[in-house]
C-alpha cells in the first residue's frame, strides 16, 4: 500500500490537465463541507481532508489534501455524486476512488477508499485531529546517507501550522518524495521520527545552536548508520515567495474588466500594469494554463503571473492578466468550455486593449503558459493585429503524443519502472485514440468502454463501476477538444516574432519533442527563437529533479535568467 499511497503525490500535473467537475443531479446538500478521515495502512496511518464545494450551475467539485504527505497541496476530483445518502468521487490523475454511505446515527460517511487496493475510510465533518506543536525545528533539514558505495541526498521538511508541527521526507536519488514523517517528536536536545514508508527510525541529538540533528539512522534489515542532517539556512521557518510583488514600484496597477462579444455571460476581470511615463506602451496578454485559474496564475503556493507582470512593467512593458471565465471575479461557465472559446477571450483582452491610448496598438503580443500555449496561438489565427507570441512551455505535438510523453516523465521523475509504464500505455493510448476519433461524445463514451474490459479495468487499477466516470473524464467538452487538436496547423501561419521557451527538466511537455515540432511548424517564420533554459522546470523555476512534487518546496516563483530573456526578447523588437 505504501507505493500506491505515494501515488497520490505523482502525476498531479495530469489533474491539470483532465480534471474538472461532474454534474450531479440531486446531490445532497449535506456532502458539501470539509471532512476528514484516517487511511490505516501497512505502513502507517495518513490523514485525509476531504473538501466538496456546490458549484452555481448545479455541479459539484472538490478535492483531497494529504496531510502526512503534502499538507497545502489539493488534488482535484475528477467526479463527484451525492445523492441517496451515498457519496462517491473518483481521482483519474491518480486512479483513486471513493464510495461510502451516510450514516445519520454517527453523522459519518463510512466507505471505501480505493487506490490499487482498498482500505476502509470514515469521513468526519470538521477539522483534522490536531498535532503536536514542537518549538525550534522548522525548516528545511539536508542529510547525506551513505549506503554501500551510494551517497543518497535527504531533505527533511519540518513546518508548523495552526494544526500543529508536520514533517516530509525526500530521498530525491531515490526517486522518492513527500514521504509521510510520523511520530516527530523532540524531548529536550532529543529528535526522533519514524518514516513508516521506508521502514525508517531515526534518533538524534540536536547540536550546534539548533542547526545539526547527529543520529542513528535505522532500516528494518539494515545495519544502522550515523547521519547528520544540517538545517538550510536560506529555507527555514514558512517558506517564503520573495519574488511576488508587495507594492506596485515603477508602474500603476489598474483594475479593469472587459466583455467577451462572442458571448454575453463572460466578463472577464483583471489586472493592467503599465509603466510609470509617457506611453504608449508594448503589451503582452497572459494566457493561463489548464484548469480554472485566477489572473495570477495561482498554484502550489505560487504566483507566477503576478511576478511575470512586475517585472515586465517594471521594464517598460504593459501587462493585462485576468481571472479565467467563471473564476474568482470573471463571469461565465469555465467547466463547459474548450481552449478554442479560451482564444475567444485572449482576443476580447486585445480588443480592450487596443482602444487604449497608453497602449502601443501594433507591439500588443499574447503571452500562454501551457495550454495557454496553445491557446495563444489559436487566438492569433483570427487576429491579424497580433504583433507576437510568447510561448512558455506550449505544446508543438498532439496531445496523444503529448499526454503519453507527460504520463510516461511524470511517473519516471516518481521512480515508475518502464516495465510498469509499458504494461498500461497501450491502455491508455487506445483510450486517447478512441476519443480522437469519435464524431461525437457519445460515440466516444461507446469507444472507452470496449476498450477497458474487465481485465485492462484491473491493470489500471480501477473497477467495474469506474468504467463509466473513466469515460467521462475523457468525453468532456474540453477534453475532446484538446484530444484533438493539432497545434502544427495554427502555428504554421504565424508571421509574427515567437519566442518559444521550455525548461530543461519540463517533465509536464517534453522539452525535446515539444520545441522540435515547434521548429518544424515555424520554419517559415523569419522571426523565430526557440530556446530550452538548462536547469528549469515546467514553471520556469530552477530546480533539482523537475518533479511536480517540487514545485510548492521551491521558494522561486520564476527563474531571473527566464524572466530576463522573455523581457529582452520583447523590447529588442518592440522597446518603447
Amino acid at each position: 500500500m505504501s507505493a500506491s499511497m505515494k501515488n497520490i503525490l505523482r502525476t498531479v500535473c495530469v489533474a491539470t490537465l483532465v480534471a474538472g467537475p461532474l454534474t450531479a443531479a440531486g446531490a445532497q446538500q449535506s456532502a458539501v463541507g470539509e471532512w476528514t478521515g484516517v487511511l490505516t495502512t501497512p505502513s502507517g496511518a495518513l490523514a485525509l481532508v476531504i473538501r466538496i464545494r456546490a458549484n452555481t450551475d448545479g455541479s459539484y467539485s472538490g478535492d483531497l489534501e494529504s496531510l502526512d504527505q503534502a499538507a497545502g497541496q489539493r488534488i482535484p476530483f475528477t467526479t463527484v455524486t451525492a445523492a441517496a445518502n451515498k457519496l462517491a468521487f473518483t481521482i483519474a490523475a491518480i486512479g483513486a476512488s471513493y464510495e461510502g454511505e451516510w450514516k445519520d446515527s454517527e453523522q459519518t460517511w463510512s466507505g471505501v477508499f480505493r487506490q490499487g487496493m482498498a482500505i476502509p475510510l470514515l469521513l468526519k465533518r470538521g477539522a483534522p485531529p490536531a498535532l503536536k506543536s514542537i518549538v525550534g525545528l522548522d525548516g528545511t533539514w539536508r542529510a547525506i546517507l551513505r549506503r554501500d558505495t551510494m551517497n543518497l541526498r535527504l531533505i527533511l521538511y519540518v513546518r508548523t501550522t495552526a494544526r500543529g508541527t508536520g514533517a516530509t521526507l525526500d530521498s530525491p536519488d531515490l526517486g522518492a518524495f513527500g514521504l509521510a514523517v510520523q511520530q516527530f517528536d523532540r524531548i529536550g536536545d532529543t529528535v526522533q521520527f519514524r518514516v513508516p514508508d521506508a521502514q525508517v527510525e531515526f534518533r538524534s541529538t540536536l547540536r550546534y545552536e539548533n542547526r545539526t540533528l547527529e543520529g542513528q539512522w535505522s532500516r528494518q534489515g539494515q545495519p544502522g548508520t550515523q547521519v547528520t542532517f544540517t538545517r538550510d539556512p536560506r529555507a527555514t521557518g514558512a517558506r517564503t515567495r520573495t519574488q511576488e510583488p508587495v507594492v506596485a514600484k515603477g508602474y500603476r496597477a489598474e483594475d479593469v474588466s472587459f466583455v467577451n462579444p462572442n458571448d454575453a455571460s463572460v466578463r472577464l476581470a483583471g489586472t493592467l500594469t503599465v509603466p510609470e511615463g509617457r506611453g504608449p506602451f508594448p503589451a503582452v496578454i497572459l494566457i493561463t494554463g489548464s484548469g480554472p485559474q485566477d489572473r495570477n496564475e495561482s498554484l502550489f503556493g505560487h504566483k507566477p503571473f503576478a511576478v511575470l507582470a512586475d517585472h515586465l512593467s517594471r521594464n517598460g512593458i504593459a501587462v493585462l492578466r485576468y481571472d479565467d471565465r467563471g473564476v474568482a471575479s470573471s463571469s461565465g461557465n469555465h467547466a463547459k468550455a474548450t481552449s478554442a472559446d479560451f482564444a475567444t477571450d485572449a482576443n476580447s483582452a486585445f480588443r480592450f486593449l487596443a482602444d487604449r491610448d497608453d497602449i502601443k496598438r501594433n507591439a500588443i503580443g499574447f503571452m500562454g503558459h501551457s495550454e495557454g500555449g496553445m491557446i495563444g496561438p489559436i487566438a492569433a489565427a483570427s487576429n491579424d493585429r497580433v504583433a507576437f507570441l510568447v510561448l512558455l512551455a506550449g505544446p508543438g505535438t498532439n496531445a496523444v503524443q503529448l499526454l503519453l510523453s507527460q504520463r510516461r516523465l511524470v511517473a519516471r521523475s516518481q521512480g515508475a519502472s518502464d516495465e510498469m509504464l509499458d504494461r498500461s500505455e497501450p491502455i491508455v493510448r487506445d483510450i486517447l485514440h478512441a476519443v480522437r476519433a469519435a464524431p461525437d461524445s457519445q460515440a466516444a463514451i461507446d469507444a472507452i468502454r470496449r476498450a477497458l474490459p474487465s481485465d485492462r479495468l484491473e491493470m489500471l487499477g480501477a473497477t467495474e463501476a469506474q468504467r463509466d466516470a473513466i469515460a467521462g473524464v475523457f468525453t468532456t467538452t474540453w477534453m475532446r477538444y484538446f484530444i484533438k487538436y493539432e497545434p502544427g496547423p495554427f502555428l504554421s501561419r504565424l508571421r509574427v516574432p515567437v519566442l518559444a521557451i521550455n525548461g530543461a527538466k519540463d517533465v509536464q511537455v517534453s522539452p525535446e519533442e515539444n520545441l522540435a515540432a515547434i521548429r518544424v511548424a515555424l520554419a517559415d517564420n523569419r522571426d523565430v527563437t526557440v530556446q530550452q533554459l538548462a536547469g528549469l522546470n515546467h514553471l520556469f523555476q530552477t530546480a533539482e529533479t523537475g518533479s511536480v512534487i517540487e514545485y510548492e518546496r521551491i521558494a522561486e516563483t520564476f527563474a531571473p535568467s527566464a524572466l530576463a530573456l522573455i523581457t529582452e526578447w520583447i523590447r529588442a523588437r518592440f522597446g518603447r
